[in-house]
């Protein structure tokens, strides 16, 4: 679903089950600690990558991802096919998958660790149609559901061009026309972060820290 977001039945800004349970819990000394495993699939360089990016949530939030010492809950990163993650805490181990080939960048990193902190794309949250017109004649047909609007809670939070969750302008395009333009300033760039921005750094400090 959503192209990287991976759901229970198979592989399909903030999710409303971060309300009804899917949310990693806070510690009593403020910190939401969020156990990882890496598998034994990746060079020195790609694992340092890797950890660079965990470590990267624990500079600007309470989120701490620590190595897995035998807790229920964790993320296990694996190369599987492709880069995905599940929506938020699924409960035992959970996949997030960094393909070796194609996925283990440092914004891929971040990407996928929001998903699996319950955040969606943001060009499918609630009020995307304001900011965004999603150009369905040039979507793959197959690929149409990756536009779907979400009843997200986005946290008082702008609208976020420069989000890390943001698809390119050519997503999923079938004839290399763009499949999303901004409004009202169609120029502006899009979905060409290469880190967390300012607004993305704010939602998980407001849906985790506040």
């Amino acid at each position: 679903m959503f192209g990287d977001i991976a759901v229970p039945k198979g592989f399909q800004n903030a999710d409303r089950c971060t309300s009804r349970g899917c949310k990693w819990g806070r510690s009593r000394n403020g910190l939401v600690y969020v156990p990882y495993v890496i598998a034994n699939q990746y060079s020195s360089n790609e694992r340092q990558v890797i950890e660079q990016g965990l470590r990267s949530f624990s500079e600007v939030s309470c989120i701490r991802f620590v190595p897995h010492e035998g807790q229920r809950d964790f993320l296990h990163i694996q190369s599987h096919s492709g880069c995905y993650s599940y929506l938020g805490r699924q409960g035992g181990g959970q996949i997030v998958s960094l393909q070796r080939r194609g996925c283990v960048y440092y914004r891929i990193v971040q990407h996928e660790l929001l998903h699996a902190l319950g955040f969606h794309h943001e060009q499918n949250r609630s009020d995307r149609d304001k900011h965004i017109r999603i150009v369905f004649q040039n979507i793959i047909p197959a690929q149409e559901h990756n536009f779907k609007r979400r009843d997200t809670n986005n946290l008082a939070t702008p609208y976020d061009y420069n989000s890390v969750m943001h698809y390119s302008r050519y997503a999923f395009s079938r004839n290399n026309e763009p499949t999303m333009i901004p409004i009202p300033d169609r120029n502006v760039a899009i979905g060409e972060a290469q880190s967390m921005s300012p607004n993305d750094i704010l939602r998980i400090n407001r849906l985790y820290c506040s």
